[in-house]
């Protein structure tokens, strides 16, 4: 049995050209698009929340935000700022939610990640 790799070997991984097969026994594909965007939206922004990213996503994307927080946040990717901000979801009644940022570690991981592709356009 192959081990799964966890969030930050999968964004720290210098080989991209993963084939679709190893995506399929990892974990489903529309989950790690979820989590490749949300890493991509917190390269972007210093601190976000998920009503910042449910305006990026398309429907369907939605439905795996959650997962995808949660797993880049155990893998240490990303941390809570301990500030929340109301939902603007109509079903949740402005309930509470998290406001995100990357750790050192997403930073460290974002940083090699743009050297590796600033390298291969050079």
């Amino acid at each position: 049995m192959t081990r799964r790799l966890t969030v930050a070997e999968r964004l720290a991984s210098a080989d991209k050209n993963i084939l679709l097969k190893d995506f399929a026994s990892q974990n489903s594909w529309d989950h790690l698009l979820v989590e490749q965007a949300v890493f991509h939206f917190g390269q972007l922004h210093e601190e976000w929340s998920c009503n910042d990213l449910r305006t990026v996503l398309p429907e369907l994307g939605q439905g795996f935000l959650g997962v995808a927080i949660k797993s880049l946040q155990s893998g240490g990717i990303i941390a809570h700022t301990n500030q929340t901000v109301p939902s603007t979801q109509a079903n949740t009644h402005a309930h509470r939610i998290a406001v995100w940022t990357l750790t050192a570690r997403g930073r460290r991981i974002a940083a090699e990640r743009t050297a590796r592709a600033q390298g291969r356009a050079a």
